[in-house]
């Protein structure tokens, strides 16, 4: 990242005054963390907190935690946990420590014990229903609950047999004692702990409460010693309870806790929610689907770590609400790919050329990038028989823009001869199968004199081409913003989101890396699928944007 991006994130500009008044005396104290929730895959949102949580940490040589929030057995699974760390990974951090919240269950639970002495916390038996009529509104204040007045003993009391699981689900929660008046809903003595008698992935049954969000969120960032602990927005409003926690639990080091402004990608949606929703009705195949925003979504897609680096450089950090729009993250996928990915043929859509005044075998040796040499050359086999894409022949045409073959005229083959079209054959429904075609003689990799060939085309051996499924990957929704639309998220997935090709490819491909983003010339980015046992390539992104249109 470079130097002016640095000095102009609002939050890099706060620890860099933390560190000239003197508040920290070297930039190694800087300690930040990332704490996913482990109740589903990461998504490109949290691609952003990453990036900026261990950016930082990077950057200022301090540490970065990856704390998992496994604070709701009910919707927590270790395959997330595991998703979770390899997508951190990808994306090319590693965390100074692995923790959760569940290494604190102890800790968190002497502090209520504290908070129950110093008269600040009750265990309420109120139902949900009651609770919610209780709380009040943003304009009416709340009403106490009454066992709020609760004594202390029996408070421990209760919290104890609680922990012993003596009381079913739902049946009691310990409350913080705020204010049931405050303005801030979040300060109406919110919920610490409730009742879920939930076998746990990291503890077993050694529980049955589980301490809430912002509970153990203040609480863990203290017990690791976090300085600067960020958020996004949604959380600025819980800030009050944060500090409320961190100043009555008795914490000698005190974090703070700072907010920016959460990603919103135009065509996709980020609510765990919804993607869930997403996966269980059959939408798609699952949280690796690559038409998914989930990072684990975007790596089977082909999607390089150095795009999304990029692309959170250039959105940057800040308190504004934005909406992103989907063209900034495929271009960010272009510029990295168009220095970096070999160069291959592949034919999506085949027909057949034959050349009649051809007979020989030839192997071309093409560059694998017209502007890097250092990636070498390739050998790619050239015959009488060869694949073209449908859509570069036609009969004849009016469009002076149409730079491909024309029966009658002429047209270069990448790398190879400039060719005419002499005839074709059709089918009974009157589809082209084939062209009948001819070489320009002495043409390879040069021109003919008096001869100008309309374009550049891309062509495979017929002889030699490897049989590949391709994967044509468009944008999940057709609106902007789905999650905002009247009805259903599914009345907006786009019908078109996978078109599925039979193409023909170069043999060198036979051989491809899984992962690895190769540009199909003149059709787009395309990597091989990591799940797949046969020949399966993905499209990562297009040359240029073309949706809807």
């Amino acid at each position: 990242m470079s130097e002016e991006v640095i000095r102009t994130n609002f939050i890099r500009q706060i620890i860099d005054n933390d560190l000239s008044t003197g508040k920290y005396k070297s930039p190694s104290e800087v300690h930040t963390r990332f704490p996913p929730e482990p109740n589903g895959y990461l998504h490109i949102g949290h691609a952003k907190s990453i990036c900026l949580n261990f950016g930082i940490a990077q950057d200022y040589q301090g540490q970065c935690n990856l704390r998992f929030d496994d604070t709701n057995p009910c919707k927590e699974e270790q395959e997330f946990v595991s998703a979770i760390k390899a997508d951190v990974e990808w994306l090319g951090f590693q965390w100074h420590a692995e923790c959760y919240a569940s290494d604190y269950f102890q800790r968190f639970y002497d502090k209520a014990i504290l908070l129950i002495k110093k008269g600040l916390a009750y265990v309420d038996d109120s139902s949900a229903e009651e609770l919610r009529a209780m709380r009040g509104t943003l304009t009416e204040p709340g009403q106490n609950s009454p066992y709020r007045e609760r004594s202390i003993e029996e408070n421990l009391d209760l919290l104890e047999r609680m922990k012993k699981g003596e009381f079913p689900d739902g049946s009691k929660i310990l409350r913080a004692k705020i204010d049931m008046a405050s303005p801030n809903m979040n300060l109406r003595d919110p919920a610490l702990y409730r009742i879920r008698h939930v076998e746990h992935h990291q503890t077993g049954t050694d529980w049955c409460i589980y301490p809430m969000y912002d509970f153990a969120h203040a609480l863990g960032d203290a017990f690791e010693g976090i300085t600067h602990s960020i958020c996004t927005l949604e959380f600025e409003d819980h800030r009050p309870l944060y500090d409320w926690c961190i100043d009555n639990c008795e914490i000698e080091k005190k974090p703070h806790q700072y907010e920016f402004s959460r990603l919103s990608l135009q065509y996709a949606i980020t609510s765990k929610r919804k993607l869930t929703q997403l996966v269980t009705s059959g939408t798609v195949t699952g949280w690796d689907d690559p038409r998914m925003p989930t990072i684990s979504g975007l790596r089977r897609r082909g999607c390089p770590p150095e795009a999304l680096h990029l692309f959170c450089e250039r959105i940057g950090v800040t308190k504004s609400e934005n909406s992103i729009e989907m063209e900034q993250l495929e271009q960010c996928m272009r510029d990295i790919l168009d220095d970096k990915a070999e160069r291959r043929m592949a034919v999506l859509d085949p027909i057949l050329v034959t050349l009649t005044n051809f007979d020989e075998h030839l192997d071309l040796e093409l560059p694998n990038h017209p502007k890097n040499e250092a990636l070498g050359k390739r050998i790619t086999p050239f015959s009488q028989t060869l694949y073209i894409d449908q859509a570069d022949f036609v009969l004849s045409t009016e469009d002076k823009k149409f730079k491909r073959l024309i029966l009658g005229d002429y047209v270069r083959l990448r790398g190879a001869y400039i060719i005419k079209a002499t005839d074709y054959k059709a089918d009974a429904d009157g589809n082209i199968i084939e062209v009948i075609a001819e070489i320009v003689p002495d043409t390879l990799g040069k021109n003919a004199e008096g001869i100008k060939a309309r374009g550049v085309i891309h062509w495979v051996s017929a002889k030699d081409a490897v049989d590949a499924q391709v994967n044509c990957y468009e944008r999940l929704f057709t609106v902007p913003h789905p999650d905002r639309e009247e009805g259903e998220i599914f009345d907006y997935v786009n019908p078109n989101s996978l078109i599925i090709k039979n193409a023909k490819v170069e043999p060198v491909l036979k051989d491809a890396p899984l992962e690895i983003a190769y540009q199909f010339e003149r059709e787009g980015y395309f990597a091989r699928d990591r799940k797949e046992d046969s020949l399966v390539f993905n499209r990562v992104v297009t040359l240029k944007d073309s949706f809807g249109k």
